[in-house]
């Protein structure tokens, strides 16, 4: 992809998108939570063309119009969120950090073979530093959840 082009997607998500790094409830998880990262790009439904321009070139994701007039252009998982990112990040401005430390626990996931309480734990306080950069208004849960989860099924000393 040119340049110009991945620079002007990475203003789009600069300006109108978001990277985002979720501890994720999961009843049928052993562990009980399983972390989920994504990217959001958002629009008025009326220029959703736009966001289907940027699903031609980005190939991954889904669109969806949301009740009040807005349209979401979401792609989810580890690979699909650092490829992108990794395409993206030397042109990101106001997200870059958010970008760098995303990478960073994308990486980190993709190491580990089998998710232990001990790590998922270690990486549930990465994404709780990740998520201080963001402005999340319902974030609920938190490594401290995720820590009482696991010493609750005896998973995890106190």
């Amino acid at each position: 992809m040119k340049n110009s082009i991945l620079s002007y997607i990475a203003g789009f998500l600069d300006g109108d998108g978001c990277i985002m790094l979720q501890l994720v409830y999961r009843h049928d998880y052993l562990l009980g939570y399983q972390i989920r990262s994504s990217i959001v790009f958002y629009q008025k439904t009326r220029y959703r063309k736009y966001l289907e321009w940027l699903k031609s070139k980005l190939k991954f994701g889904y669109l969806r119009n949301r009740k009040d007039n807005i349209t979401e252009y979401t792609i989810v998982g580890h690979e699909e969120v650092e490829a992108i990112l990794t395409l993206l990040k030397p042109y990101l401005r106001l997200k870059k950090e958010q970008a760098r430390l995303a990478l960073e626990i994308i990486n980190k996931l993709k190491g580990i073979k089998r998710l232990s309480p001990k790590i998922l734990l270690k990486m549930s306080r990465k994404v709780d530093r990740f998520a201080s950069l963001n402005c999340s208004k319902k974030r609920t849960n938190t490594a401290a959840k995720v820590k009482k989860f696991l010493i609750a099924k005896n998973l995890l000393s106190p």
